[in-house]
């Protein structure tokens, strides 16, 4: 009998792909708003991707949502880590949240919503374990090793960029590196003009200590305030269902007059405002009214909820813990780098895995670079696990092998 091998990639005719194609690029020319971001003008680094039936900024989406790096997204803390409770939001709840509410701006918009998409999905891959308190605490060490500062956002583009090199578009990685201002904004104006080198030079300034720049496009604009609108009222929503705030006496009256203190309420509010003052603009913003509310809430959920549970009595001594552990992680992968200890565990998890790129592995970086890229993709459950191990002694079963 012949041995006919089987074809599983199958591809549509030339013909039917050009239809296709040309109808997506129609309607995003003859729809979308003259300020929005039209998939044609997508720019990738390498172009080794063969363009199919989907435009750029789709195929970004689906690319970023099948990277090892989002499937992470399942185990890593919002704000409230290490709490045996269910119901607390987790990364991965929280970027289809961000995902759904800049979708919905964008389309009032008349902005590209798979633009949207894609930075949205990939805003966030970056956090490392326990949130920003871990954020903090491997920015410490990355610092004092001379690689300068550790940053989600940044850390998220090195994921996709680096690591998994998944050869995005510039506007998709511009959008997620943008998507977190140090200092809240009434109002955000894409920075037109950027290209790849432009970028790099943002990503290295920003790890040595600038603060914020502005996104490329409108569409990183609508997720950067829709990642604020997100966690707003669901961190506040969290802080209920754990008993860190018991009643909404002490929110601002401004904030609960303007904004609310439900949580949908408070989406409501904010994506009405956001669309009344932006449309057919070329910017996006706040009114002024609603800024300065929005400001104040913004405050009170940093003293109240970020800072308010690390000074909880439940929580005493998790900082220096917490930072201690990642010290130990550090400090020990980066022995065994320098050691060529091939039996060590970021051996086994970074230098062994089929789907890191090899430019990555092969390239000259420093050794501490590659050990804060592989504790940053921990997620907090594999962090504990990681640290038990390198930490606790092994119990023999019976006899030496």
């Amino acid at each position: 009998m012949e041995n006919i091998k089987p074809k599983y990639k199958h591809e549509l005719n030339e013909e039917l792909k050009g239809k296709i194609h040309l109808y997506d690029t129609n309607r995003e020319r003859d729809y979308l708003s003259e300020f929005a971001s039209k998939s044609e003008d997508g720019l990738r680094r390498e172009q080794k991707v063969k363009e199919d039936i989907r435009l750029k900024y789709s195929r970004d989406a689906d690319r970023i949502i099948h990277t090892h790096a989002y499937s992470r997204y399942i185990d890593k803390t919002q704000v409230f880590f290490l709490v045996d409770n269910d119901h607390l939001t987790h990364r991965v709840l929280h970027v289809q949240l961000v995902s759904r509410i800049a979708r919905t701006i964008g389309r009032a918009l008349k902005l590209n919503e798979d633009l949207i998409e894609a930075i949205s999905l990939g805003h966030d891959l970056g956090h490392a374990p326990f949130g920003h308190m871990g954020e903090e605490a491997l920015s410490k060490l990355t610092e004092k090793k001379g690689i300068g500062r550790f940053l989600h956002n940044v850390q998220s583009v090195q994921f996709l960029d680096e690591i998994e090199n998944q050869d995005l578009t510039l506007q998709v990685l511009d959008g997620i590196l943008c998507h977190n201002g140090e200092e809240h904004k009434q109002k955000l104006e894409p920075v037109k003009g950027k290209d790849w080198t432009k970028f790099d030079a943002e990503i290295e300034a920003i790890k040595k200590g600038k603060k914020d720049y502005m996104p490329m496009t409108l569409e990183g604009c609508v997720v950067r305030f829709a990642d604020v609108i997100a966690y707003l009222g669901r961190d506040l929503l969290d802080a209920r269902e754990v008993g860190l705030i018991k009643d909404d006496s002490d929110i601002p009256e401004q904030c609960k007059e303007k904004i609310g203190v439900e949580n949908s309420e408070m989406i409501n509010n904010l994506i009405i405002n956001l669309i009344e003052n932006s449309y057919g603009q070329n910017y996006i913003s706040y009114s002024k009214e609603m800024s300065e509310a929005l400001e104040k809430y913004l405050t009170f959920n940093y003293e109240q909820i970020y800072v308010g549970q690390y000074k909880h009595e439940e929580r005493l001594g998790d900082e220096e813990r917490i930072g201690n552990m990642y010290e130990k992680l550090f400090e020990t992968f980066l022995g065994d780098l320098e050691d060529k200890n091939k039996k060590s565990t970021i051996y086994k998890q970074l230098f062994n895995l089929k789907w890191i790129g090899e430019d990555y592995l092969n390239k000259s970086t420093h050794p501490a670079e590659k050990v804060r890229d592989f504790i940053a993709g921990m997620t907090d459950k594999y962090f504990l696990t990681t640290f038990k191990d390198i930490s606790i002694p092994k119990k023999i079963t019976q006899k030496f092998k």
